[in-house]
């Protein structure tokens, strides 16, 4: 049996415990072996890694070890079918799996009996899952309009940040990890490289163009703004800034970007706050830019979306009321 320590393996984000294949074939080097374990690493995500350390953590704390067969695993989804989301419980079941074949071992997470077993849960505790409310671009101006009575440099960050990841269409991690190397500045606006994002782990490069906007809304001024303001000409864009008002030299992390959004929908008034978040900014530009006109095409692009079936839902949600069969027939009697 496995020890606790041999059982963090890969899904741990440990680079010294990514395990090299156990069959194969030549032994490597110490330095190649090392190597190998941190292009192993790197094709795992990050986030990918946290999220299944805390998985395992969460299956070893209950008492039960790795590696471990079919019955161990139906006994903990069991144990959790009721207490746990059964979409959390998919995500653990599919670093349990992972866990046994990084290390070698049959993988009993996988089994025809076990996935079944998921199923049913699933259909016996599955819930609809909670969507952030997408903010629409009428509000973003109550909040840059609310953050412009604020003289301070908290204020001048928050609206370009703000209004940079509505228009960019950004995930927050996206966000907080823009750096000035990363824009260039156009006559019709600006441009913004980003080396690696979540669509893009082989750093391919995503590139987003955000224009100019009237006096209201202008992510491009804003955020010049923000840069004179707070004397930043290298780094990452959005910083930290304590109660002395000394900026920060490192990113914010990406969950401030929820923080930031909440502060300025409380001071902006608006009576939604608890259903906002980060990705509040990307589905409020997909869904009010399909109002004013833009192409599922050009929505899809400036989101940097993979599916059109993510886009697809954020039109559907956007033409709710307008594209609704049962207008028709509420105002027939208006046209007679």
């Amino acid at each position: 049996m496995a020890s606790k320590i041999d059982a963090e393996g890969d899904v741990t984000g440990e680079l010294s415990n990514v395990p090299v294949p156990r069959n194969a074939g030549t032994v490597l080097d110490p330095d190649l072996a090392a190597a190998h374990r941190q292009l192993l690493a790197a094709a795992t995500s990050d986030n990918t890694r946290r999220t299944y350390r805390s998985s395992i953590d969460h299956f070893l704390a209950s008492g039960r070890r790795l590696p471990c067969d079919e019955s161990t695993v139906i006994a903990y989804l069991l144990t959790y079918a009721k207490s746990l989301n059964p979409r959390t419980l998919a995500v653990r079941l599919t670093a349990l799996s992972q866990w046994h074949i990084q290390q070698g071992f049959p993988n009993s997470a996988a089994t025809p009996t076990v996935r079944k077993t998921l199923s049913g849960i699933l259909r016996t505790h599955g819930k609809p899952a909670k969507k952030a409310k997408a903010l629409p671009v009428e509000d973003l101006e109550r909040i840059v309009a609310a953050l412009a009575d604020q003289p301070t440099l908290t204020a001048a960050r928050d609206s370009a940040l703000l209004q940079v990841g509505f228009f960019g269409g950004y995930r927050r991690s996206e966000l907080v990890q823009i750096a000035v190397e990363n824009l260039q500045w156009e006559r019709e606006g600006l441009v913004v490289t980003l080396p690696r994002s979540k669509t893009d782990q082989e750093g391919r490069g995503i590139v987003k163009a955000i224009p100019y906007g009237d006096e209201a809304l202008c992510p491009v001024t804003a955020l010049k703004r923000w840069l004179q303001a707070a004397g930043i000409e290298s780094g990452p864009l959005f910083r930290p800034i304590n109660r002395a008002g000394v900026v920060g030299v490192l990113a914010l992390h990406p969950a401030s970007v929820n923080s930031i959004l909440e502060r300025g929908a409380k001071l902006a008034g608006l009576d939604y706050v608890p259903m906002l978040s980060a990705h509040s900014l990307r589905r409020g530009m997909a869904t009010s830019a399909y109002r004013a006109g833009a192409s599922p095409r050009d929505i899809k692009r400036q989101g940097g979306w993979r599916h059109d079936g993510t886009v697809q839902g954020y039109i559907e949600e956007a033409g709710k009321f307008e594209e609704n069969a049962a207008v028709a027939l509420l105002r027939r009697k208006r046209t007679q």
